[in-house]
Formats: structure tokens, C-alpha cells, sequence
């Protein structure tokens, strides 16, 4: 078993193609209070676990023989959405937790037949990652990230920021200078519109961050003063964006938006 290639197919996300790689059908699983067996029931649990949450691993020990695999993994969770039930702790877009997990894997013929883990608490003995750059699992915090804002957090969309952060939207909008200034901007926006970003690609290195878009502000109460035109509950906003974050230690220092074409609006009355 190549624990390279299974390493960087987990952090695709792809469960069901990791299972049907790297996992023998009768596979049993144990970990904690859960105890699983078969590659159906695998899947569901990955699927389950996987739910608006991000899993990557960064493995910090692996040690083998010819019938076993043993790792000691810093395990990153980065949350797209609310997840109350999570094992680790109630997550909200935007939170990310990393867990310390050990992990002994039986082969048979060069797969999983038995995996069993264990983990420290949340938080303990684990290695860091700068929130943002081009690791995996910094990727995923980016679309934390955007789940956050797209959430209209800012308490947690502001912990990406650097304290010198500036926002440049468009000429007719002064740069926004410091996270107090862009959540000072946002959280009054948000009140009556909200804005959500829809991901078609996201390209990163460690200094810089390239997102391509949809935008769509929805007004969920009257907004006469909305800064692209006046809006009434229910109408929307969209267009296509690309956004450039340069980075500097892992945090967003600037921001600059590029709009491409023309803004579509749609009433309240239109499907």
C-alpha cells in the first residue's frame, strides 16, 4: 500500500473513491464508541463525518511491516456549514479544529482490512498550519472562509484578516483599510442584503489566493440604500467575479475584486 498516494487522495475528499482504492470490501472499522464492518458502511460514516466538514490529514509518523500500517496524524476539520453533532466540538462556517489522531491499518493483499483509531482532545500535541496558502487543508480553510462570509459571520470571516488588511471593491468605493473597516462596511450590508459567493475554482500558493465566483445578494428586507441600486425584499443581484487575496503569513493583506460583465438584477416576482 502506497500510504503516499492514499494520503493525497483523502485529501481530495473523495470518499467513495478512496474506499473502492484502498479499502477491502469486509473492512472492518473501530474507533471509539463506533464500530463498523464492510465498505458500504465505511462510506456512509465518511459521508456522514464529511458533511459540510473538510477532513485533511497531515501525517506526522508512519510506521510499517509487511501486514501493517501505524500513523500518527494531525487531522485538520475545516466547516462549510453548522454542523451541532460534530464529535469534535458544535462547528459553524468558517471554524476549523485540528485533532491528533492514531491509526493502525491490517493489509491483506495490499489493502485495508482493519482499521482502528484513536484520538487525543481537540487541540492537543498538534502541529499548526498558517490558516491560508497551498496545503490542502489551507485550501479548505479558504472555503471555510467563504462559508463564513457567505454567512454573513464576521466575528469569524475577520480571523482570516491581517490587521493591515485592505479591501479594494470598485472605483466608486474608497478602500476599505483594517478589519474593523471591512466588517464595518459588511455588517450594516448584511442586515438587509446578504451575499453569497458560489465557488467555480480556487487557484492558491502561500502568497497569493485566486477565486472564481458567482456573487448573488439577495435583500431580506427593504434596502433603499444599497450601494449597487436600491433593492426590495426578495430581489437579487448576481455576477461573475474573480478575486485576488494576496497573502502574507497565512493571512488575507489584500483584496482586490475584478468584475466580468454585467450585473443581472432579478424582482422578487421573477423565477
Amino acid at each position: 500500500m502506497d500510504y503516499s498516494a492514499y494520503e493525497a487522495l483523502f485529501n481530495t475528499g473523495d470518499d467513495r473513491a478512496l474506499v473502492e482504492r484502498f479499502f477491502c470490501e469486509d473492512v472492518r472499522f473501530t474507533g471509539g464508541s463506533r464500530d463498523y464492518q464492510g465498505s458500504d458502511q465505511l462510506l456512509a460514516f465518511l459521508g456522514w463525518a464529511h458533511d459540510g466538514v473538510r477532513e485533511v490529514m497531515r501525517p506526522q509518523l508512519v510506521l510499517r511491516d509487511d501486514e501493517h500500517l501505524f500513523a500518527e496524524i494531525d487531522m485538520d476539520f475545516h466547516a462549510t456549514k453548522e454542523r451541532a453533532d460534530f464529535p469534535f466540538g458544535h462547528l459553524h462556517p468558517g471554524d476549523s479544529v485540528t485533532v491528533k489522531f492514531f491509526v493502525t491499518y491490517r493489509l491483506r493483499h495490499g489493502k485495508v482490512a482493519e482499521l482502528k483509531s484513536m484520538t487525543w482532545p481537540p487541540g492537543k500535541g498538534v502541529t499548526r498550519l498558517a490558516p491560508l496558502g497551498a496545503h490542502p487543508s489551507q485550501i479548505a480553510a479558504f472555503h471555510a472562509y467563504v462559508a463564513a462570509f457567505s454567512n454573513a459571520d464576521c466575528d469569524r470571516f475577520r480571523r482570516f484578516y491581517a490587521d493591515d488588511v485592505v479591501l479594494t471593491l470598485n472605483p466608486q468605493i474608497p478602500p476599505l483599510c483594517g478589519p474593523d473597516a471591512i466588517v464595518g462596511f459588511y455588517g450594516p450590508m448584511f442586515e438587509t442584503v446578504r451575499e453569497r459567493l458560489s465557488i467555480h475554482s480556487v487557484e492558491a500558493s502561500d502568497a497569493a489566493i485566486t477565486l472564481d465566483a458567482t456573487m448573488r445578494f439577495t435583500a431580506i428586507a427593504d434596502a433603499p440604500n444599497f450601494v449597487l441600486r436600491p433593492m426590495q425584499r426578495g430581489d437579487r443581484i448576481e455576477g461573475r467575479v474573480f478575486v485576488d487575496y494576496a497573502l502574507r503569513d497565512g493571512l488575507i493583506a489584500r483584496i482586490s475584486v475584478r468584475r466580468q460583465g454585467d450585473l443581472v438584477f432579478k424582482g422578487a416576482s421573477e423565477t
